[in-house]
């Protein structure tokens, strides 16, 4: 019985690869045999993920790419078409939140800047799109393809105080329930799209939002979020790998239009 989990010979690109996050799963991901283009803007970080890999004897190229300008997006796919052929999958990594889109004491709601509001809502949904439409026309011209979206469990639920990142995510799991439709019915029903909603991790971008930076201990927020996961620890990149893998398998090939909570069960408590 062949392994319908198994990932050899398949070309995947990761938007926002460089990072924490995704720059585990293209570890991850070239370990079980992908070969793996690492896309980032920042060249330096996507450089160092794919050195990691290629160190151990996988596939990897590292590929400078703004997933706010399409004209970089299409030099990448171009890239990584003349290295590696056509590209099985995308992953759409890219995302973040902005420190003056986010209320606090010091900074209302009626206090955030338009500016970082707008940035917020372009770095996440526009940065899905505009992959998606590179990446997706050429998936369409195979008639295959997996397109793996990066949405989070504000998507479900929205958190206190980040309106704007709320927004943005529950946008990016709109928009892959639309292009899921959109590519199965134009294109292909062998071209798929999902989505992953990570709950809490810790990251470069939000480590000191949830832990004091001195003591380790846990902020007020951090100790809310705990009080409300009943797996009672924040995530860790391995705890999306195999659900990553399963999405962009052909373990999951009657699945297309969902978006999987990956959250230790913050989604199902009621609080009570």
């Amino acid at each position: 019985m062949s392994d319908v989990f198994d990932l050899t010979g398949r070309t995947i690109a990761i938007t926002g690869a460089g990072g924490v996050l995704c720059g585990g799963i293209a570890e991850h991901l070239a370990g079980r045999g992908a070969t793996v283009a690492v896309l980032d803007l920042r060249i330096e970080a996507a450089e160092a993920v794919a050195g990691t890999i290629t160190r151990g004897g996988r596939r990897a190229l590292a590929v400078p790419a703004n997933v706010l300008d399409r004209p970089s997006m299409e030099a990448a796919l171009q890239v990584c078409e003349q290295a590696f052929g056509p590209v099985d999958a995308l992953i759409n990594g890219a995302g973040g939140n902005h420190p003056e889109a986010t209320t606090s004491p010091e900074r209302t709601f009626f206090d955030l800047m338009p500016d970082a509001f707008r940035k917020v809502m372009d770095l996440n949904i526009v940065g899905t799109v505009l992959p998606s439409m590179v990446f997706g026309r050429a998936m369409a011209e195979h008639k295959a393809g997996v397109i793996l979206n990066v949405a989070s469990m504000n998507a479900f639920r929205p958190l206190t105080r980040i309106p704007a990142y709320s927004a943005a995510k529950s946008a990016v799991k709109n928009f892959t329930e639309w292009l899921a439709v959109h590519m199965a019915q134009e294109y292909s029903p062998d071209i798929r799209v999902n989505a992953i909603a990570p709950g809490f991790f810790l990251t470069h971008q939000n480590r000191f939002l949830l832990t004091d930076e001195k003591t380790g201990e846990l902020t007020p927020r951090g100790s809310s979020i705990i009080a409300h996961t009943p797996m009672n620890r924040f995530g860790t990149p391995e705890d999306l790998y195999g659900t990553v893998v399963w999405l962009l398998s052909d373990a999951s090939r009657f699945v297309t239009g969902i978006t999987v909570p990956i959250d230790g069960g913050f989604s199902a408590f009621s609080g009570v």
